[in-house]
């Protein structure tokens, strides 16, 4: 893609941050319900549609393929971004903050995600294109995260407070326990020997916007090996990633109300894992072949490439049967 594609779209991003932003109203004063959220989730999944009927229309190389890629990327990642709002939403309860508040630290804790998601994946397109091999350890790295979620407890999360660069932060910065509105710093006038000096400390608020980032990180080392299984386009893998996350403020408030009815969804998430986790190596199989000779074991695994529109159906299917499995047992609990 030319220059003016890439820059044309950090700008397209940007005005959505901003409109996204104006829409939920004033800073710190407004309390997002369910009904607004959903009615901003319509609006960012409509604009992501558009996005990839533009890429359909005027991609320059294969454009229904892309079309395809950049949705079945746009879906894992939603997927995937939806086991990371149920983290968000035990974040919230632990530090205790309101939610009039919650949405000014997901608006910075989102826009901190682009920044960071787009250093990854320039990054790992870079390692990918020079070293193919990689996208093998990615896959290994899928399988071992997807089997690793059918063994997760819910109730067993680590302490978010112990997160090690908040601790890292406290011994540099001052920090408080007092919450004051919607700010994530606060001046106060403190006396040294005699003498009056103006100090800043972090409130409680940022403290969540720093575990909600380094979070983030966390939920990337999956996500963004999982889109490559579908697409190599730096951009395509860009693309869907971005759009997927940035209608995440809208969503949390539309899923906090149901959190309940998705007690079978991480289970979904591991199988879509495991699936891309297996694509990813069968279309490695070369690879495979070479290293298993090389230990002397001779084995030949097939050159298997999933068809996107296959792998489109695939993590759709997962996803909505784990959702409604979800619904019917907890509905039918309650």
């Amino acid at each position: 893609m030319p220059l003016w594609a890439w820059i044309a779209f950090y700008v397209l991003v940007f005005v959505m941050l901003i409109a996204d932003l104006k829409m939920f109203g004033k800073k710190g004063q407004h309390e997002v319900n369910v009904k607004e959220a959903l009615s901003m989730t319509a609006v960012w999944i409509g604009v992501s549609l558009l996005f990839c009927l533009a890429i359909y229309l005027w991609y320059p190389v294969d454009s229904h393929e892309k079309a395809m890629e950049f949705l079945a990327g746009y879906l894992i990642e939603k997927s995937l971004s939806m086991d990371n709002l149920f983290v968000f939403l035990m974040l919230f309860s632990f530090f205790g903050i309101e939610r009039k508040y919650q949405h000014e630290v997901l608006f910075w804790g989102i826009f901190g995600a682009l920044v960071l998601r787009s250093i990854f994946i320039f990054a790992g397109a870079a390692m990918v294109e020079r070293f193919e091999w990689v996208l093998g350890l990615f896959g290994l790295f899928l399988l071992y995260t997807g089997a690793k979620m059918f063994g997760h407890d819910d109730e067993q999360g680590a302490d978010p407070s112990q997160n090690i660069i908040v601790r890292w932060f406290k011994k540099f910065f001052p920090v408080t326990d007092q919450y004051h509105g919607d700010q994530f710093f606060v001046k106060v006038q403190t006396a040294d020997a005699g003498r009056q000096a103006t100090k800043y400390l972090a409130t409680p608020l940022f403290i969540t916007l720093l575990v909600i980032e380094t979070t983030d990180v966390a939920f990337a080392v999956d996500s963004i090996p999982a889109v490559f299984s579908v697409s190599r386009d730096p951009f395509i893998v860009l693309t869907s990633n971005i759009f997927a996350i940035l209608g995440l403020r809208a969503l949390y408030f539309a899923l906090a109300a149901v959190a309940q009815y998705f007690k079978y969804l991480k289970y979904g998430l591991g199988i879509i894992l495991i699936f891309v986790g297996v694509k990813m190596l069968l279309a490695m199989n070369d690879y495979i072949n070479a290293i298993a000779a090389s230990l002397g074991i001779h084995i030949n695994v097939p050159h298997i490439e999933v068809p996107t529109p296959w792998s489109l159906a695939i993590i759709f299917g997962v996803l909505v049967l784990s959702m409604g499995a979800s619904y019917l047992v907890t509905k039918k609990v309650c």
